[in-house]
């Protein structure tokens, strides 16, 4: 399954590849992408644990680039 999101206060594309390596890293995540340009996050994950990902999405994001804002 791929959702689509949006970010928020990410300033930099390195900030942003940053971000999107420490995405891809949490267990469960198949794939992520992030587009600076657009502020676009797009997550794949299984269906079935999707919302514990997410969750650990958004805690990931907190940590690696507190001024962003995962839009849900």
């Amino acid at each position: 399954m791929k959702k689509r999101y949006v970010l928020t206060g990410i300033d930099c594309a390195s900030c942003a590849e940053k971000l999107e390596n420490a995405i891809k890293k949490i267990d469960g995540v198949r794939d992520a992408a992030i587009n600076f340009m657009t502020q676009k996050l797009i997550i794949e994950a299984g269906e079935e644990r999707f919302d514990r990902v997410l969750d650990k999405v958004a805690s990931v994001v907190r940590r690696v680039e507190p001024g962003c804002t995962l839009i849900l």
